[in-house]
């Protein structure tokens, strides 16, 4: 559960930096990061990933092979992914990983850009691995589109087409009869190709004796026309070779370099093509215990499905690992509990302790009675509703902020109901107790079922008010440069104005008087915000 008075979700925008506490750090959020996340959040645990927007397959406008998303856009796959991911309360974050170092309690610091860490009980690595083109003019121009790599991911889209296939490497002939099977327009072009062995000279006797032409001259250039489209090849010695599409291969690296700090390195590849970050077959842990990699970060042949298969089996793994350092340590932890008990417990005053101005303005007249602050965090509202004569009970995940409360309203002298909890336990709120239920700046994470969001309402009285005061999410839509600046909270894994709007209006007997944006008063401690959204609704009875 969030605080009051300038909501974490967006003290990115203030320029000062922040560390969070959870369970997995999963730096990349594509196929396998996400099915990794989702695994982990559907058990419970606290799931940040990292993503700073650079995927592999970034060129392609479709992905193929993928059951139940066949001819998807990747983007498409990753938007529905990541929505599925948040549905859960994980948290997928703009920005990027710069290095991963060992913690003194066996975690992890994970730096990012912006000066903002994570500490995390475990890591996993998602980022995936770079191609490395042929230096051959005009391929990285139309890679992706007309000038692919794998037979899997785009041969059926250049069946029966002219197609020249540019092979450096004898590994390159791996895939040749594959692509004789999809076209009988397949040329064969051998380029700085030398010193091969008697297997390699073995195929191509057979391609040539199979009718597939075979061309050993190296390549000058990719053709394209008019519009843009590859139309030929064009060889050193000026012959131009026809084509519709071109296949190359590529050499690849994976993306280690966020976890150097860890001594954690990638090994030559069999094939002699590349590197990649070898991990346990099982487990997907890497050399260093509580380190994980999945994805084609570990297996460059994996295509988007099994490399989100990969992810879910080892976020999986990570699963059994953290419940069972519980079980040895007998306890059962939430890690958003303590995430938020690692900032209150500083004992430094995060925010201004005056009460939200909002509040004041909207309950101001209304006549004292029970009332429930969600998200109480250190207790300027409580205690402004406790002088005003409310009977108040401040709740909050966080026993550190629940202690700022107790202590303040003891030397205040008033009386103040403390509640330590999670808004999505069971039964979270007495129901249907409270005169005034306020939620301000607060937001706790989302869930399937919505099960937070139905305790925040069902502990409205007939004919009491909800007051929702939220930040107009806006400005989270303007872009910035991962490279500078990661974005420290997800909204979008948390229950916000809209959604309990949303709510309001799809269950009967709910009468809303106030849902608009407007300036948020004075009175805060930063101004990295402009606008709120303000929800005031009565339930009727």
């Amino acid at each position: 559960m969030t605080t009051h008075h300038d909501s974490h979700q967006h003290d990115h925008r203030s320029g000062s930096a922040m560390e969070r506490h959870c369970d997995v750090a999963i730096i990349g959020a594509s196929a396998a990061g996400l099915a990794a996340a989702l695994q982990l959040a559907r058990q419970r645990r606290t799931v940040i990933a990292v993503d700073d927007g650079t995927p592999r397959n970034a060129p392609a406008d479709h992905m193929h092979g993928y059951l139940g998303r066949e001819g998807a856009a990747p983007s498409e796959l990753v938007a529905v992914g990541r929505e599925e991911v948040r549905g859960y309360g994980g948290e997928v974050l703009t920005g990027r990983v710069l290095a991963v170092h060992p913690a003194v309690d066996g975690r992890f610091r994970v730096e990012l850009s912006g000066g903002h860490t994570l500490l995390a009980r475990r890591v996993l690595a998602a980022t995936g691995i770079v191609d490395e083109l042929p230096d051959i003019e005009g391929v990285a121009q139309r890679w992706g589109q007309d000038v692919i790599h794998c037979p899997f991911c785009h041969g059926y889209e250049v069946r029966d087409q002219r197609l020249v296939q540019v092979i450096s490497h004898p590994m390159g002939l791996h895939p040749t009869a594959v692509l004789r099977h999809l076209t009988d327009r397949l040329t064969v072009v051998l380029h700085g190709v030398t010193g091969w062995d008697s297997g390699a000279e073995a195929t191509v006797n057979r391609l040539e004796a199979a009718g597939v032409p075979v061309v050993r001259t190296d390549v000058r250039r990719v053709v394209t026309g008019p519009d843009g489209g590859v139309t030929g090849v064009e060889l050193v010695d000026g012959t131009v070779v026809g084509a519709d599409a071109v296949l190359v291969g590529t050499r690849f690296h994976a993306r280690l370099e966020a976890l150097a700090p860890l001594g954690i390195e990638a090994t030559p590849h069999p094939t002699g093509l590349g590197e990649v970050l070898q991990v346990d077959p099982m487990t997907g842990q890497t050399a260093v215990a509580g380190v994980y990699a999945a994805g084609n970060l570990t297996d460059p042949s994996l295509q988007v499905l099994p490399s989100a298969a990969h992810g879910s089996r080892v976020g999986a793994m990570i699963a059994f690992s953290l419940a069972d350092e519980d079980l040895r340590s007998a306890q059962r932890t939430s890690g958003e509990e303590g995430d938020w008990d690692a900032r209150y417990g500083t004992g430094e005053r995060m925010w201004s302790g005056n009460p939200n101005g909002t509040l004041v303005a909207e309950v101001g007249g209304m006549p004292p009675g029970r009332a429930l602050d969600v998200g109480a965090g250190e207790g300027g509202d409580v205690l402004w509703l406790a002088e005003q004569g409310w009977d108040v009970t401040a709740s909050d995940i966080s026993g550190a902020a629940l202690e700022h409360v107790g202590a303040e309203a003891g030397r205040r002298g008033l009386g103040v109901t403390l509640l330590h909890r999670d808004a999505n336990a069971p039964g979270a709120f007495e129901s249907g107790a409270y005169d005034l239920v306020s939620l301000q700046y607060g937001s706790f994470l989302r869930t399937p079922e919505q099960r937070g969001l139905r305790s925040l309402l069902g502990a409205v009285a007939p004919g009491g008010t909800l007051l929702v005061v939220g930040h107009d999410l806006s400005p989270l839509r303007e872009p910035v440069d991962p490279a500078e600046q990661t974005l420290m909270f997800d909204p979008g894994a948390y229950v916000g104005a809209e959604e309990v709007a949303a709510a309001l209006e799809a269950e009967a007997g709910w009468r809303v008087e106030v849902f608009e944006t407007r300036p948020r008063p004075a009175g805060a401690t930063s101004t990295h915000h402009v606008d709120d959204v303000v929800l005031r609704a009565v339930r009727e009875g």
